[in-house]
């Protein structure tokens, strides 16, 4: 794996953990487009890669099924958890030092894009 690849993938754990800890977004919101947009992985990767991340306790059922299927980067989804952690205690610091309307406007701006992108998307 190169440095640029190792260098993105902690840049997407952080921006998920960030957003996490600040808005209660990450996985299916912040990685998996980020895992196909940034690094090319088809949406099955990028959706198996992104339960690894959230593996326990949420997705062990979908991971393994992933896993079994061959859509699963074991090692980027590891990188990214790493990062994930520092984000999301960063995210949750910054989070909480801004008024709640703040908060609550910067995740409608999130889940607007990303409603958008699907949306307008082929």
């Amino acid at each position: 794996m190169s440095v640029t690849t190792v260098f993105l993938l902690v840049a997407i754990g952080l921006l998920a953990g960030i957003l996490s800890g600040f808005v209660g977004v990450g996985g299916g919101l912040i990685i998996v487009p980020a895992l196909v947009y940034i690094m090319g992985l088809g949406q099955h990767e990028a959706q198996g890669t992104s339960l690894v991340v959230l593996l326990l306790p949420v997705g062990i059922l979908a991971v393994m099924n992933y896993y079994r299927s061959g859509h699963v980067d074991v090692q980027a989804a590891l990188i990214i958890a790493l990062a994930f952690v520092a984000g999301g205690y960063l995210g949750s610091k910054w989070s909480l030092q801004l008024p709640e309307v703040a908060v609550r406007r910067v995740f409608g701006a999130i889940m607007l894009l990303g409603a958008l992108k699907l949306m307008l998307s082929k």
